[in-house]
């Protein structure tokens, strides 16, 4: 096979997060592949383009990757869009894009581990995980000393998560916000707790407590957990 996938994780919102083997490796593939949610236009293309114009003149490759748990769906999807990459790769390199780091709950790496499975090349090029980005924008620390830091995907049930000792970091917290928030609530008199929506985009809010949190939130919102110390 001629081509190499390589995975390009792009940061979290902002454009001049992307790391210069990022931009090397976007500039050098004629293909760029972007995930479909079906939920209209690519967020990864859109901040991408910002840092590279040139994007616009890049054959674009769209992979069904729909926001759904249902195992066959996924399956299916996952190899279908590893066969169309697949053949692709035969002519040349082919640039997926993918928010935050590919090695961080990114649906990549089922497309990734598809295709070395099938015989082809895959690498991964690191980008800014978005609570690293969260971190930053709230100005605070996510581990000190001793301090644990846990990453919780928050879209799955995570009471337990909550008991854990240490930082928790609950990613993509959109879809369980109205339960999540509740639980935050319940536990304030011990935590200190922060939120960050759209991070590093245009629409980027910060919150400092459960208490100033909405009542909704949307799917690229990451909630920190920390443990009050005297």
């Amino acid at each position: 096979m001629k081509g190499t996938l390589y995975g390009v994780g792009i940061g979290s919102g902002n454009p001049e997060l992307l790391t210069y083997q990022a931009v090397k490796c976007i500039k050098s593939c004629d293909v760029i592949a972007i995930p479909n949610s079906g939920r209209g236009a690519s967020v990864a293309y859109d901040i991408v383009i910002q840092a590279l114009p040139e994007l616009s003149e890049k054959q674009m490759l769209q992979i069904d990757m729909p926001m759904t748990k249902e195992k066959e769906i996924l399956k299916r999807c996952h190899e279908n869009g590893g066969n169309l990459l697949l053949q692709y790769l035969k002519q040349g390199d082919v640039a997926f894009l993918t928010l935050g780091d590919p090695s961080i709950y990114a649906t990549y790496m089922y497309l990734h581990d598809f295709v070395l499975k099938k015989g082809g090349q895959a690498h991964m090029i690191c980008g800014i995980p978005s609570f690293c980005s969260v971190a930053s924008a709230l100005n605070i620390s996510l581990a000190k000393g001793d301090e644990m830091l846990h990453i919780i995907p928050a879209s799955y049930p995570m009471e337990h998560a909550l008991s854990l000792p240490g930082t928790k970091i609950l990613m993509k917290a959109g879809k369980s916000f109205s339960k999540i928030k509740k639980m935050l609530l319940i536990q304030r008199e011990s935590i200190d707790c922060y939120m960050v929506e759209n991070c590093g985009m245009k629409t980027e809010k910060k919150y400092f407590s459960p208490e100033e949190m909405p009542e909704e939130a949307g799917y690229f919102t990451t909630i920190v957990v920390k443990e009050k110390r005297n």
